[in-house]
């Protein structure tokens, strides 16, 4: 299925990386459904950007499954056509400076439970609510949003590096499990990226050491990282499932 045909779902989509992401699917012609949480400016603004009907902005906190599944009715009515792809990019509350968070000596369960939460039960509840939708169309293309520090944990991010590990699994896992009904599952994994609301408490001096570390010789881009997402979606992926991508200028080369 073409990307202008999609229904698209982005979680966390009023802002950040999220914002980036439904921005490029809407670019590209399709219908997308904006979910945010407390981001509501950003989410209404995208649906002034195209036309009439094209982006709606939807509240609801992933985390709460019933809220999820009236989104996704919600979403429905709107478009008169089921969803076809989901994006789970939502994140718990989450500073990306290294410099502030705690050492695995310090750090307590309840900021890993926040992530875990955020991260695997809000993807869990997203995908259970679409798959009735995507299996009534043997069509379906769910991509999670994970990190490179899985593979080179420079920071001490203990409770949200274990938490996107914890959704690779759920990824690859997934993969497994609904390939029958014509949906894949698949990981886009980032490093820092220049700049969102997540990475604006990164030092200067950070951006500038991960840039001549690449090879690139640069920090990704939001928008670089949502293409690797739309090629995902797109029918060039159609035989691609359980894979993680990892787009942060090769910095992580796995």
């Amino acid at each position: 299925m073409q990307i202008a045909d999609q229904v698209v779902l982005v979680t966390g989509g009023g802002r950040g990386l999220g914002r980036h992401i439904a921005d490029a699917f809407a670019g590209q012609g399709a219908r997308v459904l904006v979910n945010y949480r407390s981001s509501s400016a950003g989410a209404h603004e995208l649906t002034d950007r195209y036309e009439a009907g094209q982006v709606v902005a939807l509240q609801a906190d992933v985390t709460k499954p019933e809220q999820v599944t009236t989104m996704l009715k919600q979403g429905r009515a709107h478009f008169g056509a089921p969803v076809t792809t989901v994006v789970n990019n939502a994140l718990a509350n989450f500073s990306f400076n290294g410099d502030a968070r705690p050492g695995l000596a310090d750090i307590g369960w309840e900021e890993f439970n926040a992530q875990f939460r955020g991260s695997v039960r809000g993807a869990l509840n997203t995908i259970q609510a679409a798959l009735p939708q995507m299996a009534e169309q043997r069509f379906g293309r769910i991509v999670n949003i994970g990190t490179n520090l899985f593979q080179n944990p420079v920071v001490p991010y203990h409770d949200y590096t274990a938490a996107k590990a914890a959704l690779l699994s759920l990824t690859r896992t997934g993969a497994k499990d609904l390939g029958r009904h014509g949906i894949t599952v698949n990981m886009v994994s980032g490093g820092l990226l220049r700049t969102t609301d997540a990475s604006a408490a990164t030092p200067e001096a950070v951006f500038d050491l991960i840039a001549s570390t690449t090879p690139l010789g640069r920090v990704t881009t939001p928008e670089e990282f949502a293409d690797a997402v739309l090629f995902f979606a797109s029918p060039w992926a159609r035989a691609v499932t359980g894979q993680n991508l990892v787009v942060d200028g090769g910095l992580v080369m796995d």
